[in-house]
């Protein structure tokens, strides 16, 4: 699974990152998750809420046929709720630990309760659960119908990426073994921008350099 292109994907996809880019809100979503104490999250839900259903309409989760145009941002409470109940040690979680079963439990479970605390019917999932947990997190990238593309080509024997699951997980990890020299170079390099200032803060997490990646070569594909 080694790949001689992921340096020149992703500087595509920075290219138009600039600070009102609708590719920003990731950063000023996960900057606001990441830096605030579960009790601060809680304690100023309004903004909680906003910041995450802004995330999701500037990628893509509010168009067409999607069941978010019937709600407003208030929906979110609930999510909201147990994210700030989720270990803040989740943050910390890189992409080789997906090879591992209990890195691939914790994610699953995550994913699970993120999905019972949105979904109350039976909407289609897999994208934006991963897209919550990509910009609330930055632990897994999100499953679009690019990055899927892209990461069946690349392991076509081991998961068809449909869904979340041991098989898809234990392919990124892989990926990421494999490819971790261009992956950590890349994390250094690129971090998020701070919504007033515009100054870099974090840096974009593994997970993300390879949401960028797949989602770039996917467009190819």
């Amino acid at each position: 699974m080694k790949q001689d292109d992921i340096l020149a994907r992703v500087k595509e996809f920075t290219e138009v990152s600039f600070l009102d880019h609708r590719y920003s809100s990731f950063d000023y979503c996960y900057n606001y998750f990441r830096e605030n104490e579960n009790n601060k999250i809680l304690e100023d839900m309004e903004k909680s809420c906003a910041i995450l259903g802004f995330y999701l309409a500037s990628w893509g989760m509010y168009r067409g046929s999607s069941f978010l145009l019937q709600k407003s941002y208030r929906y979110f409470i609930d999510l909201v709720n147990y994210i700030a109940s989720v270990d803040r040690a989740i943050w910390k979680i890189k992409p080789d630990k997906f090879i591992d079963k209990e890195s691939q439990e914790l994610i699953l479970e995550i994913y699970k309760k993120v999905k019972e605390n949105i979904i109350k019917d039976e909407n289609q999932e897999r994208v934006l659960i991963t897209k919550i947990m990509l910009g609330v997190f930055g632990v897994i990238p999100a499953f679009d119908t690019y990055f899927c593309k892209a990461f069946k080509e690349i392991e076509p024997k081991t998961s068809r990426f449909t869904k979340v699951n041991e098989d898809s997980l234990s392919v990124i990890g892989r990926f990421y073994i494999e490819n971790e020299y261009d992956i950590v170079s890349l994390s250094k390099e690129i971090k998020t921008n701070d919504f007033i200032t515009g100054k870099e803060r974090y840096q974009y997490t593994n997970a993300k350099i390879i949401d960028m990646y797949g989602f770039v070569k996917g467009t190819k594909i």
